[in-house]
């Protein structure tokens, strides 16, 4: 159940509040109003509640800021049979997001300052996450005319990419990159090359014999990564990688940032948990661009996000038709859903690996937030309250007809996660409550 309403007051009971003082969670008590966090402390008197406010008993929770996700496709304009944008914000907030990264690789694309604008207004009419779109780098995405990036940054666009569209002509690439840094426009590129592999269904390996499949060799990421990297030293460029998966791409990224090349990089969070084993009985769930690779690329990306080669992590959110994941594996269409599950994913591999879990949420929260140039949220008295409510412990199992998001294609169907979004506020206005 969820449920979404305007309180003149949100009062947090006992909820668990980070002290970077003493290194720990603490039991406090938050009160919101006016769209800030205006008071925490150990006491609230706990007198009636009016019909304007409501009160959260948050014990046994953690209380945190609200997380960003640099990659969520909402399927609208043009696929609403896929997900609409109502169906996908609702899962966004159900998981603890309130602010999103959307792709260009709408219908129509987003290459024209009218169709941004029109995305924008209209998630603002929903009033739950903040949506922020990336235009297209190149017409229709097509890879042989640069948009106009000027008119489509003023007109909302955060920055500009292909998707998981692979530029053939890297003179329009170096073009683009030379234009994009004269304003100092980001670029958002999936390193993918545009022959390498571009029939293949899974990671190349025994796995894929195996099942009789086309690969994909992780040379199909690592040739298109170097030439990324060398146009963007070339042109001083601001560049984001999107999605890398294997262990080369992890070293590659490494020695350029100590390069000094201005350069980010983020990692799906279903690549920190599955490989190409995970396919098993062709199970298009598993299916994805890139495709999950080897167990040792899968420890490359932790070793990555460690050591800040990778920066943070994202749902990489796909909503796909059921009709189009029963086809045979080799016709199924990629993707995954996310939204839902990035959190109690992320919670997972931080256990896995020992992560404390303040550090494994700032890779859904500040680390994903500075990229984007926004303000960081905190859980302090004065900030603007954007803030997530989770219980730690609280276990659930993922089934269709409980995720909230229009997509079903999740490769963790049928499986126990710990971790569940209890409430989500943004700017001060709740935009999610389970009961």
């Amino acid at each position: 159940m969820d449920k979404e309403e305007k309180f003149k007051t949100i009062e947090i009971l006992n909820g668990l509040v980070y002290c970077n003082t003493a290194k720990k969670y603490i039991p406090k008590n938050i009160t919101i109003s006016s769209g800030k966090i205006q008071r925490i402390d150990l006491n609230i008197e706990s007198g009636p509640v009016s019909p304007s406010s409501l009160r959260i008993d948050a014990k046994n929770c953690v209380v945190t800021s609200s997380f960003t996700d640099c990659a969520v496709r909402i399927k609208e304009p043009g696929s609403e049979y896929k997900g609409t944008m109502y169906a996908e914000l609702k899962s966004a907030v159900g998981g603890g997001i309130t602010r999103l990264v959307c792709p260009p690789d709408t219908d129509p694309v987003l290459d024209e300052p009218g169709l941004v604008k029109m995305l924008i207004n209209k998630s603002i009419e929903f009033e739950k996450a903040i949506v922020t779109p990336l235009g297209a780098l190149t017409q229709r995405l097509g890879g042989e005319h640069i948009t106009e990036m000027g008119e489509l940054f003023e007109a909302g666009c955060i920055g500009f990419s292909q998707a998981n569209q692979p530029i053939r002509n890297n003179q329009l690439l170096l073009n683009a990159f030379q234009y994009a840094s004269n304003f100092d426009f980001p670029i958002w590129l999936s390193p993918r090359d545009p022959w390498i592999g571009r029939d293949g269904d899974m990671h190349s390996g025994l796995t894929c014999t195996r099942l009789g499949l086309k690969g994909v060799p992780d040379c199909a990421e690592t040739l298109s990564l170097v030439t990324l990297l060398r146009i963007a030293e070339m042109t001083n460029a601001r560049l984001h990688l999107c999605r890398l998966s294997s262990l080369e791409s992890v070293e590659i990224v490494r020695k350029a940032k100590k390069q000094g090349l201005r350069i980010t990089a983020d990692v799906g969070v279903h690549y920190l948990h599955l490989t190409d084993l995970d396919v098993g009985a062709f199970n298009t769930n598993c299916k994805a661009i890139p495709p999950f690779r080897g167990q040792r690329d899968r420890d490359a990306l932790t070793e990555g996000l460690l050591d800040g080669t990778i920066d943070f992590i994202c749902s990489d959110h796909t909503p796909v038709d059921i009709e189009e994941k029963t086809l045979p594996f080799s016709e199924a269409a990629e993707g995954q859903i996310g939204t839902e599950l990035l959190l109690p994913l992320t919670l997972s591999w931080a256990k896995r690996h020992k992560i404390e879990i303040h550090e494994a949420l700032n890779f859904i929260s500040n680390r994903p937030a500075r990229i984007l140039n926004k303000k960081i949220s905190k859980v302090e008295e004065g900030a603007v309250a954007n803030v997530t409510v989770f219980g730690v412990n609280d276990s659930w199992i993922v089934e269709e007809q409980t995720l909230l998001s229009q997509g079903k294609n999740s490769p963790f169907l049928g499986y126990e996660m710990y971790g569940k979004v209890r409430a989500t506020i943004m700017n001060g206005r709740l935009v999610f409550l389970t009961e």
